[in-house]
């Protein structure tokens, strides 16, 4: 039975939405899909008027629902509902708790790459009034140390000092002293690239990237596979493909999470959730591109039917439907 998605221009299709939600004595599996394709903005509007009626927080609602049905044991539902900066927060912490895998630390480096400045500061604000913590203090107490510590920290202060302009004169002259310490010779490359990352705002480095590519006729991953940077190389990598490329880089995270041989639920939740609301439909044609097949495709072939696989079919499909 497929949910009729009904109109949030009135307070009368709030209701009538929260009352199905409320009537289906924990039988969900039909509405999940039309909470899927919800914008943000209604996502909220569906949670305070189902509060203001029922007196409960939907979340709890579908927490409950997803101890009993989930067969993969998946927050991914009630995580759905939640602001995007209150679910940066979420993943921020269970990445923190699971450190020491390079796949937790990427998920926090495209929440700091991925995001505006604006939303950092909500986001830190709702990880220390959910968890009672400060998120910059945890990454700085990341042990055993890591490479990819090293590059939050900047990347964090950097959406504390940078200036919202982004200038051509300034990305040129961060281009030559990345050359200059990398494959020009100096060394030095560590401090030059930490500094950069900590001093500039994503559009004015993914400007630097790409006057890089312009002056030295390639893109600046190609100086880390000369290994001059050491430890630091892989993390690197990374974290330049994700500012430079965004479609590309998740596109390729999201076939990996799936056809990498043991479905990462956690990355292929976190990557449909980040980007349904941002640049899912970019997404999908460079995924098209690169593997012959559609994501939705892919997530039937690899998921068992139910209520699970047609949310995340619905994330993955959410700007072709609306």
């Amino acid at each position: 039975m497929a949910a009729t998605i009904l109109p949030m221009s009135s307070t009368h299709g709030l209701e009538n939405e929260c009352k199905e939600i409320h009537d289906s004595s924990g039988s969900l599996n039909h509405l999940i899909p039309s909470l899927a394709r919800r914008t943000q903005l209604e996502r909220q509007q569906i949670r305070d008027t189902y509060k203001a009626i029922y007196r409960e927080d939907l979340i709890s609602l579908l927490q409950r629902y997803e101890a009993a049905i989930s067969p993969m044991k998946s927050a991914a539902f009630s995580l759905w509902m939640l602001d995007s900066h209150e679910r940066d927060a979420v993943i921020a912490r269970e990445a923190l708790d699971e450190q020491g895998d390079d796949a937790n630390y990427k998920a926090l480096v495209e929440i700091f790459v991925g995001r505006k400045s604006d939303h950092i500061h909500l986001m830190k604000q709702a990880y220390h009034g959910r968890f009672r913590r400060h998120l910059d203090q945890d990454i700085i107490n990341i042990e055993p140390p890591h490479p990819y510590q090293k590059i939050l920290v900047a990347l964090a202060t950097s959406h504390k000092a940078h200036h919202a302009d982004v200038s051509q004169h300034i990305a040129k002259c961060d281009a030559r002293r990345l050359y200059e310490t990398g494959e020009g010779g100096s060394g030095a490359i560590e401090a030059v690239v930490l500094e950069t990352l900590s001093k500039r705002s994503i559009q004015q480095l993914k400007l630097t990237l790409s006057s890089y590519k312009h002056i030295y006729g390639h893109d600046y991953t190609k100086s880390l596979k000369r290994g001059n940077s050491g430890e630091l190389e892989h993390a690197l990598k990374m974290v330049v493909k994700c500012i430079c490329n965004p479609p590309n880089y998740y596109a390729k995270t999201l076939y990996l999470s799936i056809k990498g041989g043991t479905i990462d639920k956690c990355c292929l939740e976190r990557v449909l959730m980040s980007r349904a609301d941002v640049d899912m439909d970019e997404i999908q044609r460079v995924f098209r591109k690169k593997y012959w097949k559609e994501v939705k495709d892919v997530i039937c072939e690899s998921i068992p039917s139910g209520a699970y696989r047609d949310f995340l079919v619905a994330l993955a499909t959410k700007n072709n439907i609306n």
